[in-house]
């Protein structure tokens, strides 16, 4: 596992050759120190939770620039957010790429901070955790070709292989895909890694950028959101859940998402002939940490809990999201919903066009169960749609509908 190759380093040599800087953000612990060991061994790397390089580079942080000019990789950049503007005064003096690496998380503020400051200088990596197709690589994903225009389902169909078994796809689903928990053999030493894994994303994380946040309170609301994961977001019904202003529980659900542990995902409101759900439905990015907000200790547990489907649901987008953010893939998502049932739980839009994609946990998937899909293609003219599944092949549902097992993405 240590040895594992990330998918992700392949897109990070394309922007060092692109851009004079790459940033690679992320989650605390998914891997982005790591990523910066990938680099020749002529890069000098600088760690901002490190004294001495902290006192290094933000004593004066254009000068610092100066006189180390070119292969610099900044580990935990967020600490400084001025750097971002020495950045772009040093690049904009010196366009060469493949200049900077820096990485930073668990702060809402760098994104913007990056791409206001480093806009056309930069390509930006966000780094996850683990996917299944990272820890089970045995050939090409279909998620490879579906952002491939010239690509039909009689391709899918040849591509879609196992990668693994189908215990082994659950295993990754109960684990989650944070590296540490690989690393160990030890179910003890899993939970308590994530346990203290959320114990310091509140007490360190948060409240180092948030200092008046109340961490009581955002703890409680950490704990809401494994049972809100999955569903459509009322930010009142939350609001009242913690006591709390709506306007406030708005602030927590973009503080979750922009610290990388909560996806928040649009709904799809263009170009309907029908009523729709405009709400945004959101999940725990992480089935592992999810399962941990539940306190399920196993995979049995799991599979009689209420929350299974959506965080089957969940675990399932991420992969997908995921492998398309890998591969610099530039995308849009969204779920669909309509005030009379129908639903699409997941819509890629890109240069590709649309693309609805639908997640069951059954093997069997009965063709009544597709209408909202049939009706999305229809009226959006999609070139296909997607059924993950569990099944052990893939299966053709009809001339626009294919059916494709988790375990073969």
């Amino acid at each position: 596992m240590q040895g594992m190759k990330r998918v992700y380093e392949a897109l990070l040599q394309e922007y060092l050759d692109t851009f004079p800087c790459a940033a690679i953000i992320g989650s605390r612990q998914c891997g982005k120190t790591t990523m910066l060991g990938t680099l020749p061994n002529d890069w000098q790397r600088y760690d901002l939770e490190r004294a001495n390089d902290y006192q290094l580079v933000t004593r004066d942080p254009d000068l610092f620039l100066r006189l180390n000019p070119d292969k610099i990789a900044i580990d935990e950049a967020q600490l400084f957010p001025d750097l971002f503007k020495a950045l772009r005064v040093a690049i904009d003096d010196d366009r060469r790429p493949g200049r900077f690496v820096v990485t930073g998380s668990s702060s809402p503020e760098l994104m913007s901070s990056v791409s206001e400051s480093l806009a056309g200088r930069v390509g930006i990596i966000e780094l996850s955790p683990f996917g299944f197709s990272e820890i089970y690589t045995a050939q090409d994903s279909p998620l490879g070709l579906i952002t491939d225009n010239s690509c039909d389902l009689a391709d899918l169909m040849k591509v879609a292989k196992p990668k693994a078994s189908l215990s082994e796809a659950h295993e990754y689903w109960f684990r989650g895909g944070y590296p540490e928990p690989w690393l160990s053999k030890s179910e003890r030493a899993r939970k308590l890694w994530v346990e203290q894994f959320m114990q310091t994303y509140v007490q360190r994380d948060i409240s180092q950028l948030f200092p008046n946040l109340n961490r009581d309170r955002f703890s409680l609301f950490l704990q809401l959101l494994g049972g809100l994961s999955g569903t459509i977001i009322n930010y009142s019904d939350t609001a009242r859940a913690l006591g709390i202003s709506a306007p406030t529980v708005r602030d927590y659900f973009e503080i979750a998402h922009g610290s990388f542990i909560w996806r928040l995902i649009p709904s799809f409101s263009r170009n309907s002939y029908k009523r729709l759900v405009r709400h945004p439905k959101g999940y725990v990015r992480d089935s592992g940490l999810l399962h941990h907000l539940l306190r399920l200790p196993d995979l049995k547990a799991l599979l009689g809990h209420p929350q299974m489907g959506n965080s089957w649901e969940g675990m399932v987008i991420e992969e997908i999201l995921r492998h398309l953010n890998a591969n610099g893939i530039g995308f849009d998502y969204y779920h669909y919903r309509t005030s009379g049932g129908a639903e699409v739980d997941l819509v890629l839009e890109g240069d590709f066009g649309l693309l609805p994609i639908e997640i069951k946990y059954s093997q069997t998937v009965h063709w009544r169960s597709l209408k909202s899909m049939r009706e999305f293609i229809d009226h959006h003219d999609c070139k296909y749609g997607i059924v993950v599944q569990n099944s052990d092949k893939p299966v053709m549902y009809d001339d626009k509908i294919i059916g494709i097992p988790f375990n073969c993405l």
